[in-house]
């Protein structure tokens, strides 16, 4: 019995490895064949390893066609970047299902696993109101660019990128950003202007026309993995074909902020790290704890004075560092100010701005803001304007305001994420004396305190509900009206150049980069508004 059943496991085993071996066999000559077609019909295709081509000098001449996925981004799983999708475009639910999914994601295999993750993501969403590829992507993407394959893309006459990622989340990134002249991505099916969740199989017919109307076009190399290259047929028409290793990969640095060919000054989305799959579970784990412990630090900060809600915020993991200049008292009376009130200006990072600066100087400050959701102005545990944007009416509101008390103002009207200053609005620079610049920055682990197409109202929420959010509050060296020249026939230009001031005085103490951007720039590139919230 022993001997028959050893003998049974013996042939059993030995006809499924030959099986094996035979499909082994079987599929290396067809792709053999393919390859040799391929190479009569496209003058004998080289196939090189990438190291060869960094040295050449003749790249101008070419046009090079590369693999977005496999080649230009380091990291070898597209799961992070449907997270993106799933969670800003999708909701929190979406989100959990594709974590959940994930396993069986994993072990679905790349082609079905891209499906999976497609139909997870993009199934009921509306195409007209997806913003996502435009406003969240691109931070993400350029994060994960390989510094030396991008050296060398950069190199080619015009430079084509082929990626089975949907063409809504990668082509504003690569023609944006990176300056790519043809993408060659995919399309997704749409209902009634809905995405179904499918990817239409239809090919670009299109994309080799575009590339063989440019410069080089009769001479293109391709960049992609060695066994990708049968999924792009585009690669089969390239005299020479460069093959990136994982290994190489691995071994690129992360191309830096510098040497982005576009700066990336605008972003959204309330995530503010890169959802892994790890990475994302823990961040779904922690996010009701966290909502819990935002609601614990605003009933603290609304309900309790400055002595006692400090220790205690920072109890819960808030973190505050504030400095004064040497010889600064800014509690100390003007004789020159006839209000006897100062006037606070600062950078805006988050909606939290002078909340932070009220318990730096551990007074109530009057915050005067520029557009401000409701439920922030009946949470606000200090006073809270809103301007009307009539330079007139905003004035002498603000100097009514001044009669009160001290006031702080975010002359930038919006919040910017990166190390940037937008312009500072003039208004400020006519309403006293002596005005204090205060330079504030902040830091989040897990979620944003900002956004431009979302909900504004939860702004506090998602930043108080990071574990150890940071702010620091830098109170500057006074600046005088005084030092300009506030003559009567150019009085515009000196309320510009003080404001011109503050701002660089601002940017040099966090080392942010002064910029004449606006926030209707910003909305307009980010949400497709001018950014005004309504009053109701």
């Amino acid at each position: 019995m022993a001997k028959f059943i050893f003998k049974s496991l013996f042939i059993f085993w030995y006809c499924f490895l030959l099986r094996q071996l035979k499909n082994l066999i079987v599929f290396h000559r067809t792709i053999s064949n393919t390859f040799a077609s391929t190479t009569t019909t496209s003058s004998q295709t080289k196939y090189q390893k990438f190291p060869s081509l960094l040295n050449r000098s003749d790249l101008n001449d070419h046009t090079l066609i590369f693999d977005v996925e496999n080649t230009l981004l380091k990291s070898s799983s597209l799961f992070q970047y449907f997270m993106l999708v799933a969670f800003e475009a999708g909701g929190l639910l979406r989100a959990i299902i594709l974590v959940v999914l994930y396993p069986f994601i994993y072990l679905s295999g790349e082609k079905m696993g891209l499906k999976i993750m497609v139909m997870v993501c993009f199934f009921g969403i509306k195409a007209e109101s997806f913003r996502i590829g435009r406003s969240v992507m691109p931070k993400f993407f350029l994060e994960d660019v390989g510094s030396e394959i991008f050296e060398v893309v950069n190199k080619g006459g015009k430079n084509m990128g082929v990626s089975n990622l949907p063409r809504v989340m990668v082509e504003s990134f690569l023609k944006e950003y990176l300056e790519i002249d043809f993408v060659d991505a995919k399309e997704l099916k749409m209902f009634c202007g809905y995405y179904v969740g499918l990817i239409d199989k239809t090919e670009n017919v299109h994309s080799l026309k575009q590339v063989q109307e440019g410069k080089g076009s009769l001479d293109m190399i391709g960049i992609t993995r060695f066994n990708s290259i049968s999924e792009h047929e585009i690669f089969f028409s390239c005299k020479e074909v460069y093959v990136v290793s994982q290994a190489e990969k691995r071994s690129w640095k992360k191309l830096a902020k510098k040497n982005y060919p576009k700066a990336l000054i605008f972003h959204d989305g309330r995530l503010a790290l890169t959802p892994t799959p790890l990475k994302s579970l823990a961040m779904l784990i922690w996010l009701p704890y966290g909502i819990f412990l935002s609601v614990i630090r605003i009933l603290l900060a609304f309900t309790l004075p400055f002595k006692l809600s400090t220790p205690l915020l920072i109890f819960t993991g808030l973190r505050l560092t504030s400095s004064l200049p040497k010889n600064a008292n800014p509690n100390k009376q003007n004789d020159n100010n006839k209000s006897n009130s100062h006037l606070y200006v600062c950078n805006h990072r988050t909606l939290l701005d002078p909340l932070y600066i009220s318990f730096s100087l551990q007074k109530k400050l009057i915050a005067v803001t520029y557009s401000l959701s409701k439920v922030s102005e009946i949470i606000a545990p200090i006073k809270t304007v809103r301007l009307s944007r009539n330079r007139d009416i905003d004035s002498k509101m603000m100097k009514r305001l001044l009669q009160e008390g001290d006031i702080v103002v975010c002359p930038e009207g919006t919040t910017c994420r990166e190390r940037y200053l937008l312009r500072f609005s003039p208004l400020f620079s006519e309403m006293c004396d002596e005005i204090t610049p205060v330079a504030v920055d902040s830091h989040v682990s897990l979620f944003h305190g900002t956004t431009a197409g979302g909900l504004k109202c939860l702004d506090p929420v998602f930043f108080l509900s990071n574990p150890f959010p940071v702010y620091t509050v830098r109170l500057l060296n006074q600046v005088y009206r005084s030092e300009f020249s506030w003559v009567n026939e150019d009085v515009e230009g000196c309320r510009f150049e003080m404001a011109n001031r503050v701002q660089g005085e601002i940017g040099n103490a966090l080392g942010f980069e002064c910029t004449k951007l606006t926030r209707k720039d910003k909305y307009l590139i980010l949400a497709g508004n001018e950014g005004v919230v309504s009053k109701s």
